[in-house]
C-alpha cells in the first residue's frame, strides 16, 4: 500500500535520492551521460532542500520512500515527480500525480503546468497533459535539458479532495 505523506525538512535527502535514483535509471537514451551526471550531482542541502517548504509530497511503502512530487502553487506547477526504478511501473506515479491534482483543486487552481522529461511524455499524454512542443529547461543550478511543457485543464469535483497532508493508495 502507498501511502502518501506531505514531506518536511528532514525528508529532504529521501527526496534527493528518489530523485537521483529515478534519473540514473529512467532518463538512460532521453539525455546524455553527461546531462545526467550534472542533474543529479550534489546533495539535497545544495538547493534541492527548499522545495521541501512547498506542497512536497513523499509516498512510502512498508517504510520505504518510493516516490516523490510537489505542487509549487506560485506558478500552478507540478513538478519533482520521480519514482524508484524498482517501483516504476505499479501505478505510483498515476496515484502521486492524482494527489498533486487534488491539493491543486483543493487550492482552486483550474489549470496545471509541468515541464515533462522526454522519456515521460507519454506518461503524462495518458494522464489527460497536452503538450508535443520540445521546449528548454532551465535549472537554478545552471543545468539546461530538453523537456516538452505540458498542461492540463482539472475539471472540479468537489468530492475529490482529499487531505492535504496524507492520503492512502491501496
Amino acid at each position: 500500500m502507498l501511502r502518501i505523506k506531505r514531506a518536511t525538512p528532514a525528508d529532504a535527502d529521501e527526496a534527493f535520492e528518489i530523485r537521483r535514483e529515478a534519473i540514473r535509471s529512467q532518463c538512460i537514451g532521453a539525455y546524455s551521460a553527461e546531462q545526467m551526471a550534472l542533474w543529479t550531482r550534489g546533495c539535497a542541502s545544495d538547493g534541492y532542500s527548499v522545495l521541501m517548504e512547498k506542497l512536497f509530497y513523499i509516498g512510502w511503502v512498508n517504510g520505504e520512500a518510493v516516490i516523490s512530487g510537489m505542487l509549487d502553487l506560485a506558478n500552478n506547477e507540478i513538478g519533482a515527480l520521480f519514482v524508484r526504478s524498482a517501483f516504476a511501473g505499479r501505478g505510483y506515479g498515476k496515484a502521486m500525480l492524482d494527489h498533486l491534482e487534488d491539493v491543486a483543486r483543493q487550492h482552486a487552481v483550474a489549470q496545471v503546468v509541468l515541464d515533462s522529461t522526454l522519456n515521460a511524455v507519454s506518461f503524462y499524454q495518458a494522464c489527460g497533459y497536452v503538450g508535443h512542443e520540445q521546449a528548454v529547461y532551465r535549472s537554478p543550478a545552471g543545468l539546461v535539458l530538453a523537456c516538452v511543457t505540458m498542461v492540463k485543464k482539472l475539471a472540479w469535483d468537489s468530492g475529490a479532495a482529499g487531505s492535504q497532508s496524507e492520503c492512502l493508495v491501496t
